[in-house]
């Protein structure tokens, strides 16, 4: 089995289409699948945060990217993604590479597809120098222990390894570590509508502050 991470651009659409068209079916809307002006403005605003991944020669996942500055405010997922845009929300001088978006094909799931493309976003967050990696993560399993546990208390369980949950823990098991419990992050009734920031801190770059300005010093 051969793996392989590469931008994507915007004559990949069809099979960014296809991927998500697998990873999310009905009852899935498909008004939220990538559009082909989504995926332009991705290629546009930040390409390199537009990944793809092939297995075997196959289209089997994508995720996407964009840089943030981070402050700690509470946000949406349709804030920080502008809405699946990106363009709006992309800032060239931010410190921290953001995570909107990553799916696999369920036929390629298990075949670490999805670990190949958090280790390129990594490697992207340590080429360019930044701070961190972040995304937005879902908590499907905080809905059945909701009136026994607040949320803090659930993620902390899961962080604790006291408690399994199916998107959190992976994310765990991918260097990832929770930042912030954000309300009325996704529409998700699992999650009941609240999202975890996880965060894979830069330890391999040393970053100097100057200003509002991070230096890259790779001594």
């Amino acid at each position: 089995m051969s793996l392989l991470v590469r931008t994507y651009t915007s004559d990949d659409f069809e099979a960014l289409l296809d991927i998500q068209r697998e990873a999310f079916p009905p009852p899935f809307p498909e008004e939220l699948w990538w559009r082909k002006e989504q995926v332009a403005a991705h290629v546009r605003t930040f390409p390199d945060g537009a990944m793809i991944a092939y297995c075997d020669g196959v289209p089997a996942g994508s995720a996407t990217s964009l840089l943030v500055r981070y402050t700690g405010q509470p946000h949406t997922w349709e804030e920080v993604s502008d809405r699946g845009y990106i363009a709006g929300s992309h800032e060239p001088d931010g410190d921290s590479l953001y995570g909107i978006d990553v799916c696999v094909r369920p036929a390629f799931r298990g075949r670490g597809v999805a670990q190949a493309l958090y280790e390129a976003r990594k490697q992207l967050v340590v080429r360019l120098g930044l701070r961190r990696f972040m995304a937005g993560c879902r908590i499907p399993g905080f809905h059945a222990v909701a009136d026994q546990l607040s949320v803090e208390s659930y993620v902390r369980e899961v962080a604790e390894g006291k408690r399994r949950d199916l998107v959190l823990s992976f994310m765990l098991k991918q260097g990832m570590r929770p930042l912030q419990v954000l309300e009325h992050y996704l529409e998700d009734e699992e999650s009941l509508h609240y999202g975890v920031l996880v965060e894979w801190p830069n330890t391999e770059t040393k970053l100097i502050a100057r200003g509002n300005l991070w230096a890259n010093n790779r001594n």
